[in-house]
Parts: structure tokens; C-alpha cells; sequence
């Protein structure tokens, strides 16, 4: 027989951040004990998180297992058994199986033990599938807390448990709490206590008592709401997933409002009222349709307020004062122009090792000059802007607001005179700051993000605290993939292993020798890996092995690679190549002249007339960065070099048609590494 299976946990508020991995690790772990540790039938596993619970109904799980076959293995025969007695690991294990040695049996070569067991009924193994579940969610909150006398211990206060299997209540004890039919609407809306005969009323009881449980649809309502009110105010508003996910977690019942900001908070940037909105208060902003942010905003209330406009006027009240400082510093920090904040980064300290945030700056701007000179762009933009890109870090209003660093240094300097082509430049330096993030919009913006990061990599592995595996204190893998990005998708040529040789050299401490430079080349390069997880990772192999280290040169070889893939001598011909740089392998060093008067064979001659016909092709399209077209030449190699292999011994016993031979394949190997080292793919 097969019933619904509902577990609830009621506790204090949860923080926001929680309630979507918890009720995800909770669902989870109780889904994989009834699959995999217990081997219950089970249906549909419905998964609910307010902030006051988390809860996970399983539609039709079987209520009793069915019968246990247990079978062990045990130590082989050769050691059970000595002089035809048994040895003492074989009476261990006889015993750890809790039967004579004599009840054992033989199976593959070893000794075997197999019994059958009846099924354990459902409702004996819910507890034991609960504490797994709590460990899971344990896994994820650092801190937990205690509360009362006891020593268990939960993210929050754990008020109430709720377990029903069918109609019938699971006798769980956990928290000091026994498991019961009760569970709790909302707390101002229904606070009383709500009685639940079976888990199929459970999502619609307390929809009645104003409680949204499912996470999805509760998200989904208020995004509706949401762009409702805004409708409303005859604007768009701005959700972001992240933002929309927050107010899900804190909400059991939203009603979306929206409240007004007074006019003159209007002369801020944009992004200071959105971070002022977003970050503190978890509002939306709303923008008109010419794209410019309106006076308002909308929030998500957790109540149905009978008198709505006190919940508004305590928003508005709320989130004034806030833009009110912001104002403040916004006038303040543009009393004295940008460039005048410049000395103070000399007192704020960088790394401990690598000086203040004026040296750093002091070596951006070197290098970014250094990049501007070799794409042969204005340096005096350049070097303007990099000598002014983190002067914001000493104004109020960054100081108030650290994440719209870079972004008002571009307002203030703009304020101060200087060029949009400087301003834009600093404001977008710290791009891409976030995967899948947009990189500089400006040549000189680009430019100047390259240098911070290329110094903040190169300074870091200088002094030997490099990224671990479970530890980037300083974003490099961050930085690596946004410097890869920038040269990449801003089409910029430049060569990032003699940049970072640049970069290293300009560090005040810590090692700038070869070695360092060699690791630290290889773990940004090692970033494009990730790049480029659409493409099967052999082919990133077979340009890594090149030992390319120009990011836009090696897109541009494996995005040929990636096409000429799909052609039908592809595959033969990486097949051919492994078997050539075998055949080297064995052969050692030698020199590449061939003599066509040594050929014996009609394919020796066909396979050299057909490269000599399409080398300088394949060359000249090389050397072209025309890799597509290199790779289409190489293609037509393919049947002269199968039928080369069919009829012709290479490792021939007469050295002379040996070595003439292996001439010829070094000269191949050659053609087959000019793009990529086909032998790296699979063939």
C-alpha cells in the first residue's frame, strides 16, 4: 500500500539566504533515502520553504519495503582457509555476519554470506531518514544555535515538527518536540494552531490561513505583483533574480505596494538610489519608459494591511534618511575635484606586501601604458585614467556604498572636467566583475581593467598566496577569466604571458623569477578551460599543447578546430596523427630532409607530391591567423596519408628507407601541430 508522506519543520525566521538550500538539501536527501538507502517506491516529491518552515511532501510512498536480500563478500578463499580449516579472518568475518563459519558459502572465489530479511515498515525508518536530512542541512549554516536547555542545535529555534504517512501521524521525536497534526498559518493572520488530517490538505489549509508555502509559485506570484504595480506607476520595474529570490525567502503572504522618493533625491546617480533601494531596503526600482529611474519604488509587504497607506508612509520613512546621506556625500565629494582625493590612497594599504593603494595604482598605470603603447592607442588617455581609476575608494560616498567603486569615480570625474573617454574608463575598469558579466565598453577602459587585474594576479603569486583549491581571498580566478575575456571578446592581440612577465617585474616584493612566471601564466590560461566547456576539452588540449599564450590567437585556432571537426577526414587524420607522433616517439631526434630518391612506394611519392602541393598553403593561411582555411588544406592529406600507412613499412629494417621515411612523418607532424596538435583529439 502506497500513502503521501509529508514532514514539516516549523521554527523562528530563517535568514533569508537559507530557506531555498535548506528546503533543496532537505527534499534531496529525503528523496535519495527512500530511493537509494531504503528502496521505497515513491512518487512526486513537492518541496515548500517559508520563512517559518520547511517542508517536503512525497506523493504515494510505499509503506512497507519489500523483502531484503542481503549478500556480503568476504576474504578470498586462499586466505579463509589454511590446511583446510578456517583461518582466523574467516571466522571474523563469520562473525561480524553473526553466523557459524559452517553457514557460509563460496562465491567468485571467495566467501559469501546471504540471507533474506522481511522489509521494515516506513514509518520505523522516517526517523532515521529525518536526522539524515538534518545533516544535510547542517552541512550548509557554519553557525547553528542552541536554545532552551537542550544541546540540539538549528539554524533557528525549532517550534513545531508536523509528520503524517497517510492519515496517520509518524510518532517522531526530535527538539524536544514529538511530532504531531498541528502546523501554523500566518502570524498575524492566523496565528491559532491548524489541524491537518492527511498531507494532501496541507498546501491548501494553509493557503487559507494566509501562508504561500510553495517557494516557485509564491516567487512567481510576486514577480507579478510586482510588475503590476509598476504598471500602475506607468514605468518597468528592475528584478533581478537574486533581489526577487530574497523577498521570496521573507514573505509568507506578499502584497506588493509602491511608495514615492521625493524629487530632489532624482539628482543622484541612478546607482546610488538603486543600491540605496536594492541593497538596503529590498525594493524595486522602477524606470519609465525613456528608460529613466522614476520617484518611486515597490516592496513586498507580509501582511494584507487594512489601512495600506500607513505600511507606504513607513517605507517612504524608512528609506529617506538614507537617500538623504547619500545626497550629502554626493554634493560633499564633488566640492574638490577627483584627482585631489589621489594622496590619500597612499595611506590606504593594498596588500601588506605589495604597498598602499597608490603603488598599486602607480603600477597600473604604468603597465596600461605599456598595453596602450602595443595596441598603438593614445597613452596620455590612458595614463589619465589609470592614475585616476581607484581615487573614489577615499570619498564618502564609496566609503558608504563600497560596491559602486569605479562607477561614481566616473560621475565625479566627469563633474571635475575630465574626458567621457576617461570617465567611461574608470567608471567600467572593474569589469567583468561576476561570471558571464559584461566586459569594458572602451578601448581605454579595457585597457586599464587588463592592468589592475594583471597586477593584482601577478603581485599575489609573487608572494606566494596563490589561489587552493577551496580558498581565492583575492578573486584571481576571477580576475584570470576577466583578463582572458577582455582580449578575447575585445578582440585585443596581445600576448598575456609576456604582459604578466611586465607585470611581475614592477612587484616590490616576493619572487618575479622565471618559475613564478610560468605558474602564474599557466593558471590563467588554465581559466579557458572553463571558457570554452561547450567544446569537447581535447580541443582545448590540442592548442594548449601548442603552448599558445595570445587568448585571441588561441580562439581563433580552436573555433577553426571546432568547425574543421565536423569535416569526415577530421577524425582520420587525428587517428594518423597519433600513430605519427607514436612512431616519433620511437624514432627519437632526426632531421626533416627527404629524399624522394629513396621512395619505394608509389603512396611515398603520392603522400610528398600532395604535401608539397599544400604546404605553403596551409602555411601562408597560418601565418594569416586564417586557421579555418589552414586546417580545409590539411584536410585534403587525408587519403594519401591512409593509403601511406595501408602500404608503407615506416621502422623499415634498411636504415636508409627508415630514416627517409621518418623525414617524411616529421615533416607531416609539422603540417598536423601548424593550427592544433591533432594528435590531442580523439580520433
Amino acid at each position: 500500500m502506497n500513502s503521501d508522506f509529508l514532514l514539516e519543520l516549523g521554527c523562528e525566521d530563517l535568514p533569508a539566504r537559507y530557506v531555498a538550500p535548506l528546503a533543496n538539501a532537505f527534499a534531496q536527501s529525503v528523496a535519495f533515502a527512500l530511493d537509494v538507502q531504503w528502496n521505497l517506491s515513491r512518487g512526486e516529491v513537492k518541496v515548500y520553504a517559508t520563512p517559518r518552515r520547511i517542508a517536503v511532501l512525497v506523493q504515494s510512498v510505499a509503506e512497507l519495503q519489500g523483502d531484503q536480500k542481503i549478500e556480503r563478500h568476504g576474504p578470498a578463499l586462499a586466505a579463509a582457509l589454511k590446511d583446510g580449516q578456517p583461518t582466523q579472518a574467516a571466522l571474523g568475518f563469520a562473525k561480524s555476519c553473526g553466523v557459524e563459519f559452517s553457514a557460509l558459502g563460496q562465491k567468485d572465489g571467495k566467501l559469501h554470506f546471504a540471507k533474506s530479511e522481511p522489509g521494515r515498515k516506513t514509518t520505523d525508518l522516517i526517523p532515521e531518514i529525518f536526522e539524515e536530512a538534518l545533516k544535510s542541512m547542517d552541512a550548509l549554516v557554519p553557525k547553528r544555535m542552541r536554545w532552551g536547555s537542550g544541546d540540539e542545535t538549528f539554524v533557528r529555534p525549532v517550534l513545531w515538527l508536523t509528520c503524517f504517512l497517510g492519515d496517520k501521524i509518524v510518532p517522531l521525536q526530535r527538539f524536544g518536540l514529538e511530532a504531531g497534526n498541528k502546523t501554523y498559518g500566518h502570524r498575524f493572520h492566523a496565528p491559532e494552531a491548524i489541524t491537518l488530517k492527511s498531507p494532501a490538505e496541507y498546501e491548501t489549509k494553509l493557503k487559507a490561513a494566509k501562508v504561500w508555502v510553495d517557494f516557485e509559485s509564491r516567487k512567481a506570484e510576486i514577480k507579478k505583483q510586482i510588475e503590476a504595480e509598476a504598471k500602475k506607476l506607468k514605468g518597468a520595474a528592475r528584478i533581478t533574480d537574486e533581489l526577487l529570490t530574497e523577498v521570496t525567502a521573507l514573505v509568507e503572504w506578499p502584497v506588493a505596494i509602491h511608495g514615492r522618493m521625493e524629487e530632489r533625491f532624482m539628482a543622484l546617480p541612478a546607482e546610488v538610489v538603486i543600491a540605496t533601494i536594492e541593497t538596503n531596503q529590498r525594493y524595486f526600482p522602477v524606470f519609465g519608459n525613456d528608460g529613466k529611474l522614476l520617484p518611486a519604488f515597490i516592496t513586498v509587504s507580509n501582511i494584507e494591511s487594512k489601512d495600506f497607506t500607513q505600511v507606504v508612509t513607513g517605507n517612504e520613512r524608512v528609506v529617506r534618511p538614507r537617500l538623504t546621506d547619500a545626497l550629502f556625500f554626493w554634493e560633499l565629494d564633488r566640492k574638490k575635484p577627483l584627482a585631489d582625493y589621489a594622496g590619500v590612497l597612499d595611506k590606504v594599504t593594498f596588500q601588506k606586501d605589495l604597498g598602499s593603494t597608490g603603488d598599486k595604482v602607480r603600477r597600473v598605470t604604468k603597465l596600461a601604458t605599456h598595453i596602450a603603447g602595443q595596441l598603438s592607442e593614445d597613452k596620455a588617455t590612458v595614463e589619465r585614467a589609470g592614475s585616476l581609476c581607484k581615487t573614489d575608494l577615499t570619498t564618502r560616498m564609496v566609503f558608504e556604498f563600497p560596491e559602486l567603486q569605479g562607477i561614481m569615480g566616473g560621475y565625479y570625474a566627469e563633474a571635475a572636467g575630465e574626458s567621457k573617454v576617461i570617465a567611461q574608463a574608470i567608471r567600467e575598469h572593474y569589469q567583468p566583475t561576476q561570471a558571464g558579466g559584461e566586459i569594458p565598453s572602451t578601448r581605454a577602459g579595457q585597457i586599464v581593467a587588463l592592468a589592475d587585474k594583471l597586477d593584482s594576479l601577478s603581485g599575489i603569486f609573487a608572494i606566494g598566496q596563490k589561489p587552493t583549491a577551496s580558498k581565492d581571498p583575492f578573486a584571481l580566478r576571477r580576475a584570470a577569466l576577466g583578463v582572458l575575456r577582455i582580449c578575447i571578446e575585445g578582440k585585443l592581440p596581445l600576448d598575456v604571458s609576456a604582459l604578466l612577465k611586465s607585470a611581475l617585474e614592477t612587484q616590490p616584493a616576493g619572487k618575479r623569477d622565471a618559475a613564478t612566471l610560468k605558474d602564474l601564466t599557466e593558471f590563467v590560461l588554465e581559466r579557458l578551460r572553463a571558457y570554452y566547456e561547450t567544446l569537447p576539452a581535447e580541443m582545448y588540449e590540442a592548442v594548449k599543447a601548442l603552448g599558445i599564450t595570445a587568448p585571441l590567437d588561441f580562439d581563433a585556432r580552436i573555433k577553426a578546430l571546432n568547425e574543421f571537426w565536423a569535416l569526415p577526414a577530421a577524425k582520420n587524420l587525428s587517428a594518423a596523427h597519433k600513430r605519427i607522433r607514436n612512431i616519433l616517439k620511437q624514432a627519437g631526434e632526426g632531421d626533416i630532409e627527404i629524399r624522394p630518391d629513396h621512395f619505394h612506394h608509389e603512396e611515398e611519392h603520392k603522400l610528398f607530391e600532395s604535401m608539397k602541393q599544400i604546404e605553403g598553403r596551409i602555411q601562408s593561411a597560418a601565418g594569416k591567423s586564417d586557421y579555418a582555411a589552414s586546417l580545409n588544406a590539411l584536410a585534403q592529406l587525408q587519403k594519401p596519408v591512409d593509403a601511406f600507412f595501408d602500404k608503407v613499412m615506416v621502422m623499415a629494417p634498411e636504415e636508409e628507407l627508415r630514416t627517409n621515411r621518418v623525414a617524411l612523418l616529421r615533416r607531416l607532424d609539422g603540417l598536423c601541430r601548424e593550427v592544433a596538435d591533432l594528435s590531442c583529439l580523439p580520433g
